[in-house]
C-alpha cells in the first residue's frame, strides 16, 4: 500500500509539471519565433549565382559550364542556381527553342544540356569545390505536351469552355495551369522534388511563382525534403507566410524597385527608407531576403544592370551586399553584361574581364569575414543612423563584436553630411582604400556623387 501511495504521488507531481510546462508553452504573452524551419548551416554567410545554361557558353551544356566553376569560386559564390534543366515543350512553343519554364517531363534532363550523368558530374564538381547547387523548379504549370496532360488531365485547371488554360490573367500561352485542389498533383510533385535530391544530390530549389501555389503544399514539401537532407529553398515571391515552414529566402522586389525609382526617375528617398523600416519591423528576423540588381526576368524584359541603375550601379550593388539579405549575381553580370539576353533564342554571353568582378569579389570576401553581414539570425540587424543629408543612406550592422558602417549617396551631387549615433564610434578599415579610419559619435564626411563608403571592424582586430 505504501508503494502504491508513493507511485501515485510521483505521478501527481509529474502530471502537475507537465501541465505547468504546457501552460508556459501556450502562454500567449511569450514571444515566439515566426520562422520554424532550420536553415542549412552552410547558408549563414552564403552568396548565390543564377546560371543561364543555354546562354552561358556556345555549347550551352553542363559540361561546358563546368570550366567556369573555378572562376565562380574565386568570385566568392556559394550557391549555384541552375535555371530549369528539363526538356522544353514543343506545342505552342515561344520562339524557336522555347522557354525553360515550359516543362515537358519533370523526371528528365533537357538533352540540349546533356545527360543525367552530366548533371550528376556537375553537381559533384560543385560539391567538391565547397559550393552547393539548387534547381529552378516550375510547379505551377507545365508544357501543353507534358506527359501528365494525357496521363492525368484532371490535374489541370480549365477555362469556362472546359479547355486547358494558361495561368489565368497571364499571357503565358506556352504553358497550362495545374490544379492544386487535386491531391494527385500534390503527391506527384512532391515525389519528383524528392527524386532530384535523392538521385542527383542537389541541395534544394528555387521555386517559380511560389505564391501561386498553396503554402501548405510547400510546407509539406519542405518537411519531406529535409527528411532526406537539409535543403535550401528560394521562393520567387515575397510573402511572409512562405517563410514560416517552407522557404529560407524570397525575392527582395521592393528594394530593387525603390533603388531603381530613386536613381533613374528621381523617386522618393523615403520609399527606400520605408522598405528598411518594414524589413526590421515586419519581416521575420530569421528569414532571408534575396537582394539583386539583375536576374533573368529583369534582364530579359526590363533592361540591363546599366540601363536600370545608370551611374548609381556600383552604389546599388554595395547596398545589395551590405543590407540584410543574400546577394545574387546573374549570369554575365560580373563580366559587365550590357545587353538583354534573348529568352527564347540562343544568345551567348560575352565573357571578358570587368571591374565588377573585383567589386563583387571584394564585397563577398567582406561578407564572409564580417559576421555583421551574415544572413538571418547569424547576422546583425540594420541600425539606421541619422545624418544631415537628403539622399544619403547611413546605417550600421553589428554582431559578436564585428561591425560595418555603410554610407551611400543616392544623389548626383557631391555631398557633405554629419552623422550622429552612439553605434558609429570606433576605428574601422575602409573598404576601398584599406586604410584605418576613426569615426566619432558625431562625424562629418564628404561623399562623391553616387559614391559609397563601407567601413568594417573585426572583434579580433
Amino acid at each position: 500500500m505504501k508503494h502504491i501511495t508513493i507511485t501515485f504521488a510521483v505521478l501527481t507531481i509529474l502530471f502537475s509539471a507537465c501541465k505547468q510546462k504546457e501552460k508556459v508553452k501556450s502562454d500567449p504573452y511569450q514571444p515566439q519565433d515566426y520562422v520554424q524551419l532550420t536553415h542549412p548551416e552552410w547558408s549563414k554567410n552564403a552568396t548565390i549565382y543564377e546560371v543561364n545554361i543555354r546562354q552561358y557558353t556556345s555549347e550551352g551544356t553542363f559540361k561546358a559550364f563546368e570550366s567556369h566553376l573555378p572562376r565562380l569560386k574565386e568570385l566568392g559564390i556559394d550557391i549555384i542556381w541552375l535555371m530549369p534543366i528539363h526538356p522544353i515543350g514543343e506545342k505552342n512553343r515561344k520562339g524557336s527553342i522555347g522557354s525553360y519554364y515550359s516543362v515537358k517531363d519533370y523526371y528528365a534532363v533537357n538533352p540540349e544540356f546533356g545527360t543525367m550523368d552530366d548533371l550528376k558530374s556537375l553537381v559533384k564538381k560543385i560539391h567538391d569545390m565547397g559550393m552547393y547547387v539548387i534547381l529552378d523548379w516550375v510547379a505551377n504549370h507545365s508544357a501543353w505536351d507534358c506527359n501528365l496532360v494525357s496521363a492525368h488531365p484532371e490535374w489541370y485547371t480549365r477555362d469556362y469552355n472546359g479547355n486547358f488554360q494558361p495561368t489565368p490573367w497571364y499571357d503565358w500561352s506556352d504553358v497550362i495551369d495545374f490544379d492544386y485542389n487535386q491531391p494527385g498533383i500534390r503527391k506527384y510533385m512532391t515525389e519528383v522534388l524528392k527524386y532530384w535530391v535523392t538521385e542527383a544530390n542537389i541541395d534544394g530549389y528555387r521555386c517559380d511563382v511560389a505564391g501561386f501555389i498553396p503554402t501548405d503544399f510547400w510546407e509539406n514539401v519542405r518537411k519531406e525534403l529535409d527528411e532526406i537532407k537539409p535543403v535550401f529553398m528560394l521562393a520567387e515571391w515575397n510573402a511572409r507566410d512562405l517563410h514560416k515552414a517552407a522557404f529560407d529566402m524570397s525575392y527582395n522586389w521592393e528594394m530593387y524597385a525603390a533603388m531603381h525609382e530613386l536613381v533613374m526617375n528621381n523617386g522618393s528617398f523615403h520609399r527606400l527608407y520605408e522598405h528598411f523600416a518594414h524589413t526590421v519591423n515586419t519581416f521575420p528576423r530569421n528569414a532571408y531576403w534575396m537582394n539583386f540588381v539583375d536576374n533573368h526576368d529583369k534582364n530579359s524584359w526590363e533592361g540591363t544592370q546599366f540601363t536600370q541603375f545608370g551611374p548609381a550601379l556600383d552604389a546599388c550593388i554595395v547596398l545589395t551586399v551590405t543590407a540584410a539579405g543574400m546577394p545574387l549575381v546573374y549570369s554575365g553580370q560580373e563580366a559587365g553584361l550590357d545587353r538583354q539576353l534573348s529568352f527564347f533564342e540562343k544568345d551567348v554571353i560575352e565573357w571578358k574581364e570587368h571591374y565588377l568582378f573585383d567589386l563583387y569579389k571584394n564585397l563577398f570576401t567582406l561578407k564572409k569575414e564580417n559576421k555583421s553581414l551574415w544572413n538571418g539570425h547569424w547576422g546583425g540587424e540594420m541600425i539606421p543612423i541619422v545624418n544631415s543629408a537628403d539622399k544619403v543612406l547611413t546605417f550600421a550592422r553589428e554582431k559578436d563584436g564585428d561591425k560595418v558602417l555603410v554610407v551611400i549617396n543616392f544623389s548626383d551631387k557631391k555631398t557633405e553630411l554629419t552623422m550622429e549615433s552612439n553605434i558609429q564610434g570606433g576605428t574601422y578599415k575602409d573598404f576601398i582604400s584599406g586604410k584605418e579610419i576613426k569615426i566619432a559619435k558625431t562625424q562629418k564626411l564628404e561623399i562623391e556623387a553616387w559614391g559609397y563608403r563601407v567601413l568594417s571592424m573585426k572583434s579580433d582586430s
